[in-house]
């Protein structure tokens, strides 16, 4: 008989105990002895987590003859791998996910290559937090090299070792860590929303505890799917175009300065990057399926009509966005067109990188840069999130404050050129 899932899982602990035999023995009192000493706080993370209730002790993971810190090297680098040994469906549902790709997403992104060395990936900058991506055994000898030995396993992210507990991992405050700030405040517009609100007055018992409060992963991780999709992704944009011809326009233009389409509207190298990293949804079916999966989720507190009516709302938000970056990036356009500001360094196209050129230390650029990677994306993630605060505010008026700016400090820029 095929079990549930959840069954299963206890089913492939319980093995994995079985399979292990020594692991809760002489082995593991043996770490358990030293460590007691030298990393107490670690010891009684692992004595509060399931695995050891299940007889699961150090040896299952740190793979190795480890007996003083002099050989600690010998030790097996935990990866993603490691925890999927035993938890093969949840490994199988976060390589199929976005967050598995967010190692390689970081390392293609254009503006990653020009931080600093010391907001490398070893680092706590794009690093500490895309680092939950998988990656191959040669990136992470070469991040090791490097001197970053800690934090290659990406289930950690969420589930701290050693505890590993799937009830922190429930909690909304799980995923505050990454996704907040500047480029990344789904936290700060979740927690103004009414869905924030009531789940932290259920979690400090101002709520009873029967009483809906959606958490991020009740609606971006249903039945604990670790796959974690949107139907318009981070980057907002999606094939095919619409059918209405303004809006088409208007994101066919944002998608050239993506750089993924050609002048001419043909795919580039760069979609191919897209496509291999799952930035966004390529297909009206892939886009379907996202959407009819968050409306199911959506049903489950509300009418189908209020989703229905919620998610047009965002999509409403989507295009209004789209017009008024999609200015900005033909005012900028139009100034290469011209010859009066030469296009960045290695462009291929007669468009601004915005993946690009947060370092190119023009003015009028950044603006552009920050329009599309603050106020715009704060504008419609704020509307799907139901944060007034940030789809007004902190979106669309910064978007539209930096559209009218860039008008007008192109003028200047072309009233300069002609009196010359």
């Amino acid at each position: 008989m095929r079990l549930p899932l959840p069954s299963r899982s206890i089913v492939a602990l319980v093995a994995c105990a079985a399979s292990f035999g020594t692991m809760a023995g002489a082995a593991t009192s043996d770490c358990v002895g030293c460590h007691d000493q030298i990393t107490p706080l670690v010891v009684m993370d692992w004595r509060s987590s399931r695995h050891a209730g299940e007889g699961i002790g150090c040896d299952a993971c740190h793979k190795g003859n480890h007996r003083s810190a002099r050989d600690v090297a010998s030790l097996t680098v935990i990866t993603a791998q490691t925890c999927g040994g035993c938890h093969e469906r949840q490994m199988l549902e976060f390589t199929a996910g976005k967050h598995s790709r967010a190692w390689a997403a970081a390392k293609a992104l254009p503006t990653a290559h020009a931080l600093p060395m010391a907001m490398g990936p070893a680092a706590a900058d794009c690093g500490a937090c895309h680092k939950i991506g998988l990656k191959s055994e040669a990136e992470i000898v070469q991040l090791r090299a490097g001197g970053s030995v800690f934090g290659h396993a990406s289930c950690d992210s969420c589930h701290t070792r050693h505890a590993f507990s799937v009830m922190e991992a429930r909690q909304p405050q799980a995923c505050q860590s990454c996704h907040m700030g500047f480029d990344h405040p789904q936290w700060e517009m979740y927690s103004s929303s009414k869905h924030g609100v009531r789940a932290l007055l259920k979690q400090n018992g101002t709520l009873p505890g029967n009483v809906p409060a959606p958490r991020c992963q009740d609606c971006h991780m249903a039945s604990g799917n670790h796959e974690v999709r949107t139907a318009w992704g981070f980057f907002g944009v999606r094939l095919p175009l619409p059918e209405d011809p303004e809006w088409r326009a208007d994101q066919a233009t944002i998608l050239q300065a993506l750089g993924v389409l050609d002048t001419e509207g043909s795919a580039t190298l760069r979609l191919e990057k897209f496509r291999d990293l799952d930035m966004a949804r390529l297909t009206e079916a892939s886009f379907a399926a996202e959407r009819g999966r968050m409306s199911t989720v959506c049903d489950d507190c509300h009418s189908a009509n209020f989703t229905k009516a919620a998610l047009a709302k965002g999509d409403d938000m989507v295009r209004a966005t789209d017009g008024e970056l999609a200015t900005a990036i033909r005012i900028v356009a139009g100034l290469y067109a011209d010859g009066i500001l030469a296009p960045p360094p290695g462009s291929t196209l007669p468009f601004p990188d915005l993946l690009g050129i947060r370092t190119v230390p023009r003015p009028i650029e950044r603006k552009l840069y920050d329009m599309y990677l603050e106020h715009r994306m704060r504008a419609f993630q704020g509307t799907f999130h139901d944060s007034p605060d940030y789809a007004l505010w902190r979106g669309w008026s910064g978007l539209v404050r930096n559209r009218e700016e860039i008008e007008a400090m192109a003028a200047e820029l072309r009233r300069a050129a002609k009196a010359r």
